[in-house]
């Protein structure tokens, strides 16, 4: 269903969008009714132990009158905690009558990963985040995918996915900017990350990877707002007031509610970007990896980043492994066991906002 109201002159017309593919896919809320909905949609499956069966997700639809619409993801990895629990927050919190417009929340896309606290699906052993697209006619995580860009995205002026680190990463609270199809659209997402407020916003291209939701919420014409929240496979307090805060900021940002709301924070957010591969430095052995600074730090080409120890092998020395540029320790590796070509730490650089993407 169609939003009563014609987008912002700026995004371009959902009429030009296609048309959704042919899903099995159904929901028990009502995307285009006033009020507070707090339902499922549903993806059939037929495993062994339910031969008609279906994987339900939550969905909330949240809306008063015409006005933008915000899609909301959480659970997008499954030990990724955050964004869920903030946006659960915000469904049960949040009166219809206080907004003019529609909020879609899918607090736990990505069920399976989230019941079951990992990263990819325990199902199929994808990444949802590396599935945009979709596949309506794939396995369950390719359906999810599908089922959030070729049903909600059309819906949608803004997309909110919430991420942090997981169990493997640790990264500095911040919110990504998903860089836009053109300069005015880049323009739009930075306006929009810098007004979620956090200490900081991060220009994150994923080293190209065009099967993000947030790539592929860009090239679906919105305005896109991602977040990395600190991680470990734990919840942060100050990481989640973050989230909170950002949530009520973006529903301001984009007129759903009094603009005049949104929290300014007390310092004005630092504007970076990881500026490629050489941003990351990767391990080159099996071993232990110990880094040589704390996140946050300056760093500079050349340098430490830190050692790879064998601890099955003490008369072997520790090999050194060194920075690619200068910037500012982003984020680090949880795990101390390492591999080669596991990510050890990333660095970002100071962004020039009006850089073209």
């Amino acid at each position: 269903m169609l939003r009563e109201s014609e987008p912002p002159s700026e995004e371009p017309s959902r009429a030009s969008r296609p048309a959704p593919r042919r899903s099995s896919v159904f929901a028990d809320v009502d995307l285009g009714r006033d009020g507070k909905q707090v339902g499922f949609f549903y993806v059939p499956q037929s495993p062994h132990d339910d031969a008609w069966g279906t994987v339900r997700v939550p969905l909330a639809v949240i809306k008063n009158g015409t006005g933008p619409t915000i899609l909301f993801e959480g659970g997008n990895h499954g030990d990724e905690y955050e964004g869920p629990i903030a946006l659960g927050e915000l469904i049960r919190s949040i009166d219809p009558a206080t907004i003019q417009g529609r909020i879609i929340a899918i607090p736990a896309i990505n069920l399976p990963a989230v019941t079951a606290a990992q990263r990819t699906s325990p199902i199929d052993g994808l990444n949802f985040n590396r599935t945009f697209p979709g596949d309506p006619a794939g396995t369950l995580t390719r359906q999810l995918a599908a089922y959030v860009h070729d049903r909600l995205f059309p819906e949608a002026d803004y997309f909110v996915d919430l991420h942090s680190g997981g169990s493997s990463l640790m990264i500095m609270p911040s919110t990504i900017i998903e860089p836009g199809r053109d300069p005015a659209h880049h323009q739009r997402n930075i306006e929009a990350t810098l007004a979620f407020g956090a200490p900081m916003a991060v220009v994150v291209d994923n080293l190209g990877e065009a099967r993000t939701a947030t790539a592929s919420a860009v090239e679906a014409g919105l305005t896109v707002v991602g977040t990395e929240m600190a991680g470990a496979g734990a919840v942060s307090a100050e990481a989640l007031a973050i989230c909170r805060r950002g949530i009520r900021n973006i529903l301001a940002h984009a007129g759903l509610t009094d603009p005049a709301t949104l929290v300014r924070p007390e310092r004005e957010p630092r504007l970076l970007a990881v500026p490629g591969s050489e941003a990351y430095v990767l391990a080159t052995e099996d071993g232990v990896f110990v880094p040589a600074d704390a996140l946050g730090a300056s760093v500079k080409a050349g340098s430490v980043a830190g050692h790879i120890h064998f601890l099955a092998d003490p008369g072997r020395e520790p090999v050194a492994l060194h920075h690619r540029i200068d910037g500012m320790l982003f984020a680090r590796r949880q795990p101390g066991r390492v591999r080669p070509g596991n990510c050890c730490l990333v660095v970002a650089v100071p962004y020039d906002r009006g850089a073209v993407p």
